[in-house]
């Protein structure tokens, strides 16, 4: 088996920090957390358009010159997307991932909806695949296959939004994952859980059951909020087509 995603954490907490300088966790840090960046271990930044907190374009690479000097240990630095549209984030992401790639700081394309569609954009262009998207696609073959092409094209792959044993399974094909887990948790006391997954992993052997599919997946890990995503329009009924009022016939027109 290969080895389990590397686990990334807001670096908020002592005992945090010290299992990122220890290689067991990885730090993930956003322009909104306000969090310092650990003096050791692995990182990788994130853009905060998820959480409605990414500051524009200008001063997003203004803070990101605070990392250049880390630019050996860093993981990868998203580019700005839009959270359920594969064809605006290509769109909205081209410049910025160059800009990244200038400052000497590997860039990331946070992958959503459809890109499986979505033609234009190139391998070429980035060095990280990031898992974005609504819970079912992310969980979605298109989106393994995906990550496939990108591990196989040298690539960081990173999913979001892990936040249970259960998913941490279903993605074991990433280099790393993160999730708000820890913050809603607690993170001290949510931590011995979160490190208990990966030893989970390292504990499968061959004859252990394959991950469960999307498909029997308990509804709670598949919430399709998971955070803030705003799919109310998807649970409404179609509207209804209003019934053409009947003409009447010819018999009955005399009758008028």
């Amino acid at each position: 088996m290969r080895t389990p995603p590397l686990y990334l954490a807001p670096p908020s907490t002592p005992s945090i920090r010290a299992e990122i300088a220890a290689g067991r966790l990885g730090a993930i840090v956003t322009p909104a957390s306000g969090n310092r960046l650990p003096d050791d271990g692995v990182f990788a930044v994130d853009n905060a358009v998820f959480s409605g907190n990414y500051p524009g374009d200008v001063k997003y690479l203004r803070y990101l010159e605070r990392f250049v000097d880390h630019a050996d240990r860093s993981l990868f630095v998203t580019a700005p997307d839009v959270v359920g549209n594969a064809y605006a984030t290509v769109a909205r992401s081209r410049r910025m991932l160059k800009e990244i790639r200038a400052m000497g700081l590997p860039a990331a394309l946070v992958a959503q909806d459809f890109m499986e569609f979505c033609p234009p954009w190139d391998w070429d262009d980035f060095d990280a695949l990031f898992i974005g998207g609504t819970t079912a696609w992310k969980l979605s073959d298109a989106a393994a296959n995906l990550a496939s092409v990108a591990a196989s094209l040298g690539k960081h792959v990173h999913v979001g939004r892990v936040n249970s044993l259960l998913r941490y399974r279903m993605v074991s094909w990433a280099d790393s994952v993160d999730g708000t887990y820890l913050q809603w948790a607690g993170p001290d006391q949510a931590l011995p859980t979160v490190l208990g997954w990966r030893d989970a992993l390292l504990q499968d052997d061959d004859q252990s059951p394959a991950p469960p599919s999307l498909f029997d997946t308990p509804p709670d890990d598949l919430d399709p909020w998971d955070g803030g995503y705003d799919l109310t329009s998807w649970l409404k009924p179609p509207p209804q087509k209003r019934r053409p009022t009947p003409r009447p016939q010819l018999g009955q027109l005399a009758l008028l």
